[in-house]
């Protein structure tokens, strides 16, 4: 999910947070507030996610009185529990609004990148409403076709995963192979973190051991490829990130019975990879995994 620039998310939902006191002088079965309650809604996906807990929560927010049944003679007939809970749902609402928005102000970078952002955003924001009004289903594909490819110092191995990547109509996305522009390693790595896909290449690197334990040194990966990893992990989710591992690497324990692709000389990772690129959205040809 491309997220909204952190100026234009605070603005979706202090529109929604605004309408509250008008919204106090209707009803729970006003059209008004059926729009407000399903414009609101999509803020909130549109903002953190459809399957975040900010989704939920505002989900949970009960509008409507519950109904208690009670007997009289054989018969029943509902027994308002709460009358007023169409005005206790919207204070609900306006509290986990403010909350929403306290967090992107506290949380969310500031707008550095505040036209290319807003731009790219604004774009899908576009192209999905002109698909609405076309008629046309639109499906789970990823937004871009860019790849971010963690690597440490296997140059062979980065190379290898770059160039079949391209052959598969996609773009690596290789740190260092893109401009600095004045700006620090991290701010750099942020600015390219856009890709809706991650390879991470976990190669014997480094080797590592337990503080008392320095006779028994375990090859591992280098930091900046278990930092990205999890990095591209928390942003993507799981099924957003392939791990290739090339010899007895060393698993980071966080990520243990999680399945890994390992890099072999007999190419059999190329069609587990395109597998899990089709998985996560892409539209690739498993015929261009054959070399020529």
């Amino acid at each position: 999910m491309t997220r909204p620039p952190k100026s234009k998310a605070i603005e979706h939902l202090r529109k929604a947070l605004d309408a509250i006191p008008e919204l106090k002088q209707q009803t729970y079965d006003s059209p008004k507030f059926d729009k407000w309650q399903r414009d609101t809604r999509v803020a909130i996906s549109h903002t953190f996610g459809n399957v975040s807990s900010h989704v939920t929560e505002f989900d949970n927010i009960r509008f409507t009185p519950s109904e208690i049944f009670s007997y009289d003679l054989g018969g029943s007939y509902p027994d308002l529990e709460d009358d007023d809970a169409y005005v206790k749902g919207l204070d609900s609402a306006s509290s986990l609004l403010e909350s929403m928005i306290q967090e992107i102000e506290d949380f969310w970078e500031d707008d550095k990148r505040t036209t290319s952002a807003s731009t790219r955003w604004e774009k899908q924001q576009d192209g999905e409403q002109a698909l609405k009004s076309s008629g046309v289903q639109r499906n789970d594909r990823p937004s871009s076709n860019q790849v971010f490819v963690i690597h440490g110092r296997d140059e062979g191995a980065k190379q290898t995963v770059a160039r079949f990547l391209e052959r598969l109509g996609l773009e690596p996305v290789i740190l260092h192979e893109q401009a600095n522009q004045g700006r620090t390693i991290i701010e750099k790595f942020e600015y390219h973190a856009d890709a809706q896909f991650a390879v991470a290449l976990l190669t014997p690197d480094d080797a590592g051991s337990l503080q008392g334990d320095k006779n028994n040194l375990s090859p591992r990966a280098r930091q900046n490829v278990i930092f990205e990893l999890g990095f591209f992990i928390g942003r993507l989710g799981r099924e957003g990130v392939c791990a290739l591992t090339k010899g007895d690497v060393e698993i980071p324990s966080d990520y243990a019975g999680v399945v890994y692709i390992l890099l072999d000389n007999s190419d059999g990772w190329k069609m587990r990879l395109i597998k899990e690129l089709k998985s996560a959205g892409f539209e690739v040809d498993a015929n261009k995994a054959i070399s020529p």
